[in-house]
Parts: structure tokens; sequence; C-alpha cells
């Protein structure tokens, strides 16, 4: 995890973060909670926690891999509550549950973990930075940068580094410009921006000590800049403030005061008591150098209440140092005696060595002030004997002007090994020395007055008029300096406020386009959405379908109280709601009339446009339906396809201005897909109304054909029992007048016998035929007419279906064969698949034997796994052209329009086979060589 990322980033997070489950959602969460800790501490820990929770149900256990991941997590979770902790001054908090962290994160050898460790340490280091351990510091920054290396975290090396290095110019500037000055010399031109905040933040500290305050300024104003755009607002704080000094150091106190305020207010948002403070303490420096000194007093009076908890710490050292420089330029002795003390004694116990030199300075001169002239002394050689043991010249320099002036106020004992015609020109000529094997310092015109005027009191007018000259000199310098260091100061206020103005005129393009990159994004989603839900909608040919799918995903994409979908009446008069739905409520049926004029469902059917109606609160609509709330948004738009016009849809929201162009186009979108997908669901009621009425005039044909079938079959046999019956008729009256007329012989009894033995054979034979037939037609006309699932034979059943069909096939010349093997028993619907078979011998006759004589068809059958059952049927005749066999199954596709065939044969077979039967129909024929009809059935459907 980085350390430090974007404003833009955390931007983009922030929008992601409420659509992500889970451990997107958990990831998100802690990256957040991370890179929130100064841009908004609040905010960070309440993300905290609810990651907290969302580890807990997600990693119920630690005792995996999973679970080391989670102790990682919690491990991270502990350090943005130690890093608040630290930001609100509860140093102890902070570094218990900064070792916390450390615990956790112990025996995890990842890169992650490194990064984890290494923060832990670099927090540590913050927090005894704060209570001024130096050592402490020292050891916990070594540790920071070695797991940062081990992580392989170049950010975090630098930011460890850095916070040591800016420390040690504050402490030892020569030592610091030998250790960091050449990584961080201003010639350097590295391409890492992060690097190069540091080595800005840097020479801001350098620039100041060595008095070029405008380039301190400046890079302060880059390490300001950068920090402000990657969320460091605590180093937003420190910069501002460091500003605030240079600007000071160049007279420019109103410029000062504008930037310290500017980093008091960011702290006081934040609520960070100490960053508070240090501003305070600044301020109160900057009204001092303007001699508001009562309203600089009250300021350090604000500032070091608060910084009781960091007693010892630099910000509190420099409090005391300002207090005790600001009792002096009052007058206040005593005040400064006490406060030079404590600065003395908390400078000695922490071993900051600059504190310690110049406490004592500041204590020499107030006890000069009191006349405690040799107590003065004694200090002033104290911190003399500290000067010499540093490397700061500069400090050096000052302890021995004290020295001087003390000298020249008070009667006190020569030094050892004086060489001076005083002691007062003793260690100014040492200052002077010193100060000229300073590379670069500029030698102030009050240290050449200070020896003018230390010749004259030892009676040598030349040097003092030598001096005087030098002095004369340095101050035209000064007064040059001063100048181009105001100029300097106007100029770069100039620049800053230009780089504001640009910034912030970046910032908006940058708003502006990541507005335009978010709403082409929203809008690339959406349309990827409709584009989904376009193909559902569309895909569904049932009308309350396609109603229910607009209601969810118009609920789901806009702000809806009221949804309702009007349909085009048949006289084209009126229209009808379909569909309506309030607050989830169905709504009561209403017809609106398109002679209307206070419709808008009307009007927009009318315009054949949308229409949108923005109602305020004190308006009422006009032909609100009965029961229906009241609404002030509304969309109205026609459901039209090419020039027809299905009917309207709207939508209404109780909020006002919902409706805005994204919104809009949703609506349209979804119209556009409702009208496609209602017609198409129109179409195919249309088609299955036709389909079934022309299936049902095929069923009542193919009864028809099966009646006359049946009373061709019967006609032959019932007719010759007939013809027997009235020959035994007639040869019965013969017997009987015989007999009356007592004239009967023995041969007409036996002849009689004989005809009624024959007559009585041929009557059974003719009525055992026709029972037979009736029975089978009638079994098959109940099949056909009943389409009831039962058991039955499949050889007997196929047999019976062709002996209905023999008269139709033997009319036209044609014969079939039947191969079935015997106990294939199914369970299923034989009335469908005789009318099947059916077809597909009437479809022979027509199509494949055209006018031909003799053709031959055939049905074989065979079992398929124990199964299945696969029956064949297949002709002999001209076979279909390969471009049409991917057809014929079509709805109305033939080839014979208007010469018997409907083009509904196939496609029945084909529907019957797939629903009914639970099968499948496939063909195969050439041009030819005939054609193939192959019934894949289940055994039990």
């Amino acid at each position: 995890m980085d350390i430090f990322v974007t404003n833009d980033e955390v931007e983009q997070w922030e929008r992601e973060l409420p659509g992500l489950r889970g451990m997107e959602l958990l990831d998100l969460q802690l990256k957040l909670a991370w890179h929130l800790r100064q841009r908004d501490t609040l905010r960070a820990l309440k993300l905290a926690q609810a990651t907290e929770n969302l580890t807990g149900e997600l990693f119920p256990s630690d005792d995996s891999d999973a679970g080391s991941a989670a102790r990682l997590i919690r491990a991270r979770l502990l350090l943005i509550r130690a890093e608040a902790a630290w930001l609100f001054g509860e140093f102890d908090q902070a570094a218990q549950l900064s070792v916390q962290s450390l615990e956790l994160s112990t025996g995890n050898d990842s890169d992650l973990a490194a990064c984890c460790t290494a923060d832990a340490h670099f927090l540590l280091a913050s927090v005894n930075l704060q209570k001024g351990e130096v050592p402490v510091v020292e050891a916990e920054i070594g540790l920071a940068v070695q797991f940062a290396l081990v992580a392989k975290d170049k950010m975090r090396e630098t930011a460890a580094e850095s916070l040591l290095a800016n420390q040690l110019v504050l402490r030892n500037l020569p030592l610091a410009l030998e250790r960091w000055g050449e990584r961080r010399n201003p010639e350097s031109q590295s391409s890492d921006l992060f690097l190069r905040s540091y080595i800005n933040e840097f020479l801001m500290y350098t620039y100041s000590l060595t008095s070029d305050f405008g380039a301190s300024a400046g890079r302060g104003i880059q390490v300001f800049e950068f920090a402000r755009n990657y969320g460091q607002k605590r180093r937003m704080i420190t910069a501002a403030s460091n500003i605030g000094d240079a600007f000071n150091s160049m007279s420019d106190h109103q410029s000062a005061l504008h930037w310290i305020q500017d980093g008091l207010d960011l702290a006081r948002a934040a609520g960070w008591p100490n960053s508070i403070a240090s501003c305070l303490v600044q301020m109160s420096e900057t009204l001092r150098r303007l001699g508001r000194l009562d309203a600089a007093k009250q300021m350090l009076e604000n500032a070091l209440p608060i910084l009781a908890k960091v007693v010892g710490a630099r910000a509190h050292l420099l409090a005391l140092r300002y207090l005790g420089d600001l009792s002096l330029d009052m007058g206040d002795y005593a005040t400064a005696l006490t406060t030079f003390h404590e600065l003395i004694s908390w400078a000695d116990k922490k071993n900051h060595l600059d504190f310690r030199i110049g406490s004592r300075r500041g204590y020499a001169n107030a006890l000069s002030m009191q006349g405690q002239a040799k107590a003065a002394l004694a200090v002033a050689l104290e911190a003399l004997t500290l000067a010499r043991q540093s490397t700061d010249g500069y400090r050096h320099i000052e302890v021995l002007r004290v020295l001087a002036a003390l000298y020249t106020r008070h009667s006190l004992p020569e030094p050892a090994q004086m060489q001076a015609a005083s002691a007062s020109l003793h260690y100014l000529r040492m200052a002077l020395d010193l100060a000229d094997n300073i590379s670069g310092f500029t030698i102030p015109p009050d240290l050449y007055e200070e020896i003018a005027h230390a010749y004259a009191a030892a009676d040598n007018f030349r040097q003092a008029y030598e001096f005087g000259q030098l002095a004369l000199i340095a101050r035209e310098k000064s007064n040059k300096l001063a100048s181009a260091n105001r100029l300097n100061a106007m100029q770069l206020s100039q620049q800053t406020e230009r780089m504001k103005a640009e910034s912030e005129h970046l910032r908006q393009l940058a708003a502006a386009e990541a507005q335009r990159a978010k709403v082409l994004q929203q809008t690339s989603i959406v349309l990827e959405k409709l584009g989904t839900i376009g193909q559902e909608i569309t895909a569904s040919l049932d009308a309350a379908a396609v109603f229910e799918a607009l209601n969810r995903h118009v609920h789901d994409l806009l702000h809806v109280t009221a949804f309702v979908i009007y349909m085009m009446d048949d006289d084209q008069q009126s229209m009808t709601s379909a569909f309506g739905v309030e607050n989830g409520m169905p709504i009561e049926p209403d017809t609106v009339y398109m002679s209307s004029p206070v419709s808008n469902s009307v009007r927009c059917v009318k315009e054949r446009r949308e229409v949108a109606i923005e109602l305020a609160a004190e308006d009422e609509l006009p032909g609100l339906i009965p029961g229906t709330e009241m609404v002030h948004s509304m969309l109205f738009a026609p459901l039209i396809i090419g020039d027809r016009i299905l009917g309207a849809m709207t939508i209404q929201s109780s909020r006002q201005h919902v409706y805005g162009d994204r919104e809009k186009m949703i609506f349209r979108s979804l119209c556009a897909y409702g009208a496609i997908a209602l017609g198409n669901a129109d179409a195919y009621m249309r088609l299955q109304k036709t389909q079934e009425h022309l299936l049902a005039q095929e069923k009542l044909a193919a009864l028809g054909s099966l009646v006359a079938g049946v009373a061709h079959e019967l006609n032959t046999p019932i007719g010759n029992c007939l013809l027997v019956a009235s020959t035994l008729q007639d040869g019965s009256r013969f017997l009987s007048s015989k007999l009356a007329g007592q004239t009967l012989r023995r041969s007409d009894l036996n002849n009689f016998c004989e005809e009624v033995k024959t007559s009585s054979e041929i009557l059974m034979r003719g009525l055992s035929s026709a029972a037979t037939l009736v029975s089978s037609f009638k079994q098959v006309a109940v099949d056909r007419t009943s389409e009831h699932r039962r058991s039955f034979d499949l050889r007997q059943v196929l047999h019976d279906i062709i002996a209905t069909l023999n008269i139709r096939i033997t009319q036209t010349g044609h014969s079939i064969q039947v191969n079935v093997p015997y106990n294939i028993h199914m369970d299923s619907y034989p009335g469908s698949l005789g009318q099947v078979i059916s077809n597909l011998v009437e479809n022979s006759i027509l199509h494949a034997f055209d006018k031909r004589q003799a053709g031959h068809m055939e049905i074989n059958v065979s079992t398929v796994d124990g199964e299945r059952v696969l029956i064949v049927f297949s002709d002999d005749g001209e076979g279909i052209p390969e471009e049409n066999q991917k057809r014929i199954f079509d709805p109305f596709f033939t080839t014979k329009l208007g010469q018997g065939g409907s083009g509904l044969g196939l496609n029945i077979c084909y529907n019957i086979t797939a629903s009914i039967l639970h099968g499948q129909l496939s063909v195969k024929s050439s041009l030819g060589s005939g054609t193939s009809f192959y019934l894949d059935l289940p055994l039990v459907v």
C-alpha cells in the first residue's frame, strides 16, 4: 500500500466504494481509511472501524493464510488509529498502538508486511520527535529505512531519511549539509516528484538558516502545493509556518501573516492541538517583529498550555525562546530570566545543542539587563564553550557578540590571553575572523559598528573610522539586500498568487475533466446496461413479461413513483392502461380517449415525441387518475415501431427536477426497447392465433379425410353383407311360399340350407372385416381428437394409422411398407404421433411424387439405448433442394402455394414432435434420391 496518493485517486475510490461488496469493499475501505488519515481523520477512523467489522465477517479465524492476511489488515488499521492519536496529541496511545501493529505484522515476510512495519517505525519516530526524544527518533528512523529497503519501497525510504535530514538541519546545519547536502542540492533534477518534494523541504530549511529567505519561501511553496495534492495536511501546516517565517525575515509581514494564518486555519479545521500551537507560536513571533507585543504574548499564552504535553520537544523549546525574547523586548526581565532558565533545563535534558547555546545567550542578556554581570558572563562563557563544540558558526558569532556586549555594559575581569585593546574588541575581532571563514556569510553592518565603537572607546580613532566606513558599506549592502529581499518577497507573493491562480485553474480544469470523465463513464456504464436490458426485454414474446421487465428496470435506473403503459385500442380512438403501478401497488386500468385535450399521453402520441412536465408544489395536475399520488416530474413518450403507434409510456416522480438529460436518454431507450418487444409480442400473438386457426382447419380436414376413408373401407364388406342378406331374404320368401303351398321338395330345402350356409359364411367374413375396421378407425379417431397420453404398442398403432391412410395411398397409385419390431411399448401421445405420420405421408404424396405414379414409402423402426425409439419415414421421390432443407420446418414455407400446400404441414410435425412428443425431427435428402425424416422419440414422455 502506497504511503501517499493523489487527491484524484482518493476521489475515484470514493466514487467506486458504494457499488462494492465482500473482499473488494474490504480492500477499498482499507485504502481509503489509510489515505484519509490526514485528509479527514475522523472519517478515516469510521472507515477503519467498518473495515475492522468486515474483516471479522470475512476472516472468522486467524489460523490460516487468510488469517495471516487478516492480521496484516488489522496491523494497518492499528496504524491508522495510531496516527490519529498522534495528530490529536495522544502520544502515549499512538506509541502503544504502533507497537501493537508491529506485533501483528511480525513473522510475515511479505512486502506488504515490510511496508506496514516501516510505517510503524516511522510513526514511532514522529511520536518521539514530538516528545523531543532525538536518540529514539534516530533509532526508529534507522529501522523504518531498513524495512523500506526490504519492501523495495523508495517512497518510504525517502520519507524516513528526510525526516532525519530535516531535523539535523535545524540542530546542526554544517553536519546536515555534509551528510545530506549532496543528495538534496538545488541542481538535483530528479524526475521523482515525491523525492523532489523532500529535496525542496530540505532546501527550505537550509536556505532559511543561510539567510536566503526568498529561496526558502519559494521551496516552501512548492512543498506546500505538493503536500496539498497528496493529502499531507500536517506537512502543509509546517510548510505554511516556515514560509511565513521566511517572509518575516524579508520584512514582508503581511505575507507572513497570510501564510501562517493559512496553516492555522488548516490546523484548526483538522482539530490537531499541537499543530494549532505551533502556528500560534509562529504567529506570535510575527506579531513581535511588528511591534504588537501584547498580541504576541497572548498568542504564546494560548499555545503554551497545549504544548505542556510535549515539554522538551522542539515546538515547546521554540515557544520558550520566543517568550524569552518577547519578555526582553517588553522589559519584563524577570519573566525573561524564568523562561530562559526553563529553556536551559529542557535543552540540556533533551541535548538540543542549538537550543542549549541560544537559551544561554538569552539568559545572559536577561541577567545583564538586571545588573547581574558576573552571572551573565558565566552563562555566556558556557554558551561559548558549547558553540565551540558545535560546527554552527552562526550561533558561535552570536555568542561572541553577546560577550562583547557584556564587557561594553559592565566592568568585568579581562578574558585570558586577551590580545586586543579591550575585552569587547577581543570578542568582536574573534567574531569577525570567524565570519570571514564562513562561506557565503554576509557580515552584518551591526558587527562592524560594534567594532568601530569598541575602537573608539579604546581611543583608536583611525581603526574606528575604517570600521565605521566598513559599517556604512555593509549598511548600504544590507539596505540593498533588504530592498532586494522586499522585492523578492513582492515577486514571490505575486508568483505565489499566480501559482495559486494557475493551480486553481488547473484544479478547475481537472475537476471539469474529471466530471466529464465521470459523466462519460456513467453514460458508458448506463449504455452497456441498457444494451443488456434491451436484449432481455426484446427477447420476450409475452406482453406480460415485457411489462414486468420494463417495470423492474425503470425502477432500478430512475426515481419513479408511478409507471403506466397505455396500449392503443383496436378502434384507434382510445388507449387503455395495460400495466400500471404506483409505489409498488397496481393502478386500476384507465382509458384515455384520443380526443382528450388534457391527456399528456394522448399529446405525446399525437405529436409523436417525448413530453416532459415539471409542476411546482402549488400546481395541480389536470386529469389526475383518481386515487393516485400527486407528482411533480413527469415524462411521456409514444411507443412507436416505424409508422405504427402501439401506445404510450409514462414515468412520474413525487420529487421535483429529477429527469435531466441522462434520465431522458434512459427513458427514451426503454421506450424504444419496449415498443420493439410489445410489437413482437403482438405479432407473435397474432401468429399464434393464425397458426391455431390453421391447425384447427388442418385437423378438421384430416378428420374429414379419415371419415371418408372409413366410409370407403366399410362400403365393400357391408355392401357384400347387404347383397347376401337380400339373397337370404329372397330365399326365405321362396321357401315360405313353397311350404305354404305344400309344394316344398327336399331338394328345395337342401338348396336353401346350402345357400344359408354359404351366405352366413360370407356375412361373418364381411361383418368381421367391418368390425375390425371400425375398431381401428375408432381408436385412431379418438387418438386424433383427444390428444390423451396412454400406453400403447407402437407396432399396432402404426398399423392402425396406415390402415386409415391406405385409401389415400392406393388412390394415388403409391405404396407403403411398415417394418416395426414386436413389443415396442410407448407411454406417449398416439394421436399426435398419428398426425405426424399422416402429415409426412401427405407431404410425400403432394411434394415427393408430385404427379408420378408408383411411388414407394417406407417406415422403419428401431430402439436406441432401450430408452428411445427411432422412426425413419422415407420415400423414393424427387428429394428436396439443399437450399430448402433449412426452411422446410418454417411456418408457411411451401413450394406448392396455391396448389394444395399450406406451408404448415411440416411445421406442425416439428412443433408436435418437440412440444408434445418431446422428441426431435430432422431430415436428410438429395435431389433425385428421395427423402428421409427421422423421428427420435422417448419411449416414455
